[in-house]
């Protein structure tokens, strides 16, 4: 299905209103107006956020795009507080950032059942026999509930993923993932073949386990919004770890390395902070001597590369070694 993976998505939310105070007098046979004893109302409902991780994308709130708690019921007699609104819960992805409509972070879910209260609902008004003193003996007046204000918000997904997979399209990065995990994303000759990012599990010994996320091909400009990437580039803002993949057959491997730093550092310089592996993919394509030269090329800008090949698992034991240590460190 296409436009499944949806990451990003606007709705708008209201907290439930207090509940009104109650006016009202005691009675009984003998007592025609006695005291004062009207209740205080009940509070509105809130809206929480909640991560789930059985959640991937916010599909699940494409047609659900208004959430509107219950509000407080009013106050009653004998000074009876009204009952309180039912709470809304949102469940999210984990990664989710919350934000409101000027951009600004309201709040992040990153684990597992995390609860977090969005908005609160608004307190209940007070009852008339809040308002008895010595003075007014029989106030006729009762507060109105807070009445909440509904505002639209932006909900964001940043994926957390251990490890982040970086290239140009078509240098091998969703095969990669195929082979050491077992995601099966969809895999062509052509470019562009990954068009949502797609997360493995790379299991190791000793029953430990990492998270690897394969992002859609970043090519030149991605940051200004070519190509595909640049929708996704915020979810590599979460990895630990970047992986650069860059493929054997490329003809300028350092001007494509240098394309891809620079794509990531105009859309966020902290991104270069990363600790990060350079692989060159495809490796069974090239013979020795064409290693040994890149290797040479890479070295002289300190930056140590190892060769893989998803189609003769060369390298990929100590591919894998290597991203765990780094994620360990």
């Amino acid at each position: 299905m296409e436009n499944c993976f949806v990451d990003f998505i606007k709705i708008f939310c209201k907290s439930g209103d207090g509940g009104t105070g109650y006016i009202h007098f005691y009675r009984d046979r003998h007592i025609i107006r006695g005291r004062p004893d009207g209740g205080t109302g009940g509070k509105g409902g809130d809206i929480i956020v909640m991560g789930n991780s059985h959640i991937h994308t916010f599909l699940h709130l494409r047609y659900h795009k208004h959430w509107i708690a219950q509000a407080g019921f009013s106050g009653k007699k004998n000074n009876l507080t009204g009952a309180n609104g039912k709470d809304l819960l949102i469940e999210v992805p984990i990664g989710t950032v919350v934000k409101d409509e000027k951009k600004n972070i309201i709040m992040e879910i990153t684990k597992n059942l995390e609860k977090k209260i969005l908005f609160k609902g608004g307190k209940g008004g007070k009852g008339n026999a809040f308002f008895k003193n010595s003075v007014y003996q029989s106030p006729n007046y009762a507060q109105p509930g807070i009445k909440t204000k509904g505002i639209w918000i932006f909900l964001e997904l940043k994926i957390l993923a251990d490890i982040g997979f970086i290239g140009f399209p078509n240098t091998g990065k969703s095969t990669l993932l195929s082979v050491i995990t077992k995601a099966r994303p969809k895999i062509g000759n052509f470019a562009f073949t990954t068009k949502t990012p797609h997360i493995g599990v790379v299991k190791i010994e000793d029953y430990n386990s990492f998270l690897v996320a394969d992002i859609p091909g970043i090519i030149e400009k991605a940051s200004e919004g070519k190509g595909l990437g640049h929708f996704f580039l915020r979810h590599v803002e979460r990895n630990s770890v970047l992986l650069f993949l860059i493929s054997s057959d490329t003809k300028n491997k350092k001007k494509e390395y240098f394309i891809l730093l620079n794509e990531l550092k105009k859309f966020n310089p902290n991104l270069l902070n990363k600790k990060r592996l350079l692989a060159v993919s495809k490796s069974d394509l090239i013979n020795s001597e064409n290693k040994k030269k890149i290797k040479e090329l890479f070295f002289k800008l300190k930056e140590n590369i190892i060769f893989i090949s998803s189609f003769t698992k060369e390298g990929l034991s100590e591919l894998i070694k290597k991203l765990w240590k780094l994620i360990k460190e």
